[in-house]
């Protein structure tokens, strides 16, 4: 494995990469520079932009942004940056606005970007044209409510970069029980380690029983049973190309849209069923039940978010050995009887997400002690080898491997390496 940094993606090989992908500020620079600034990147759910006006602050890599929805509904991502001094023009992670004015000299932008008012205009009469300073655009596109944006104006479509990620999506998006799926509310945390560790561990099977025993232990013989996937043959982790991943845990809810209505619904969610069918009918109730864990994967999109079961898990590269992770609880987007069953989604978020939870708290560990551990000879490789020999084409073509191997973790080094190797 060549080990220089001029040549990052020497340092990925097929089973391998070098511990320095953690470590080395050098290669984290290039990273945000030919990965972050360069490809797609998550940056909204339609939902937290439900009206013309509302808008989100955010990152795309480290760069800061907002995402509105203009009068005329369209979307946009800006990046958050005043055109004439350079201040933050918008501090709120959230809202809703008529625009955008800059706190220092009270220059005034649309929704749409655009330059409208400058205070005390006469001192750049045949100075500045307005029309040149709108704020710097990023392309805009979104699939299945997920908006995405780059800095790319010449990146190939969006839908062509996610290619088969969108049959996934659209299972994922089924979970909302027949109505659209809403965010509902969101925690963050940081963790002192590598991106990368995080994107490796979203379709990383083979931690799950090691890690997550005590949340194992915490919750109901159903749920362990269901969450068995160890030995499951037909649990298996798909590349489905472009560094994306799904990782089958429960096959048998990847698709919740196919029920032949005889698998019992948990016994946990019993009160619920009665709250609900109050108002709804038996078929709703039942979609809305079935779908209270999620979907049976976890989808893993590159660089930066997932659609995990039940959530979305967002990271965002802060330094070589820092990042924010941020957990999206999501649910349907129904009548207000449909309320119960978020107000019961939270809870099971909160049991395994949240940060008194049984899950992150462990996550967080493992990934933090990683990032310790590369230190000693950076040099030294990563292994990603797990399943590689029997890793096979699935019938749509998708290399695949059982459900523990790190079929997902080489997915995402292979489009790491492309990236890292295009100047």
């Amino acid at each position: 494995m060549t080990e220089t940094t001029s040549n990052p993606a020497g340092l990925v090989a097929g089973d391998r990469v070098a511990g320095r992908l953690y470590t080395d500020p050098e290669i984290f620079e290039q990273e945000m520079t030919r990965i972050f600034e360069r490809t797609w990147v998550w940056v909204a759910h339609e939902s937290e932009l439900p009206r013309p006006g509302t808008f989100k602050s955010t990152h795309v890599g480290r760069q800061p942004v907002i995402v509105t929805r203009d009068r005329k509904g369209v979307l946009h991502t800006m990046l958050n940056r005043c055109r004439h001094r350079g201040a933050s023009i918008c501090e709120k992670p959230q809202g809703e606005a008529n625009g955008f004015t800059c706190p220092y000299h009270a220059w005034s932008y649309g929704l749409d970007g655009k330059l409208r008012g400058i205070p005390y205009p006469d001192g750049y009469e045949g100075v500045v044209d307005k029309s040149e300073l709108s704020l710097r655009k990023l392309r805009t596109e979104s699939y299945g409510s997920m908006v995405f944006a780059t800095f790319d104006a010449d990146a190939v479509p969006l839908e062509e970069f996610l290619g088969d990620v969108r049959l996934w999506i659209d299972r994922f998006m089924a979970q909302g029980g027949g109505y659209p799926v809403k965010v509902l509310g969101r925690h963050r945390f940081k963790f002192r380690g590598n991106w990368k560790i995080q994107l490796e561990n979203t379709t990383d099977g083979y931690h799950f029983p090691i890690v997550h025993r005590s949340w194992m232990a915490s919750v109901d013989a159903e749920t362990a049973d269901m969450m068995s996937f160890m030995t499951d043959p037909t649990a298996v982790t798909h590349d489905l190309g472009n560094g994306h991943s799904v990782m089958q845990m429960v096959p048998e809810h990847s698709d919740l849209d196919a029920d032949d209505g005889t698998e019992p619904l948990q016994g946990r969610f019993r009160h619920l069923v009665e709250e609900l069918s109050q108002t709804l009918d038996a078929a709703q109730v039942r979609k809305l039940i079935r779908a209270m864990h999620g979907t049976g994967f976890n989808l893993n999109l590159f660089p930066n978010v997932s659609m995990s079961a039940a959530f979305f898990r967002v990271l965002r590269p802060i330094s070589v050995d820092e990042t924010w992770i941020e957990h999206v609880a999501i649910g349907p987007d129904g009548p207000p009887e449909v309320e119960a069953v978020n107000r019961e989604r939270l809870r099971v978020h909160e049991h395994f997400q949240g940060p008194f939870g049984f899950g992150t708290p462990d996550d967080a560990e493992g990934w933090d002690r990683v990032q310790r551990g590369a230190q000693a000879d950076p040099g030294m490789p990563i292994m990603v080898n797990r399943g590689l020999a029997r890793e096979k084409p699935s019938a749509e073509g998708w290399p695949t491997s059982h459900v523990t191997d790190e079929t997902g973790m080489r997915a995402a080094y292979g489009k790491w390496k492309e990236l890292m190797s295009d100047d």
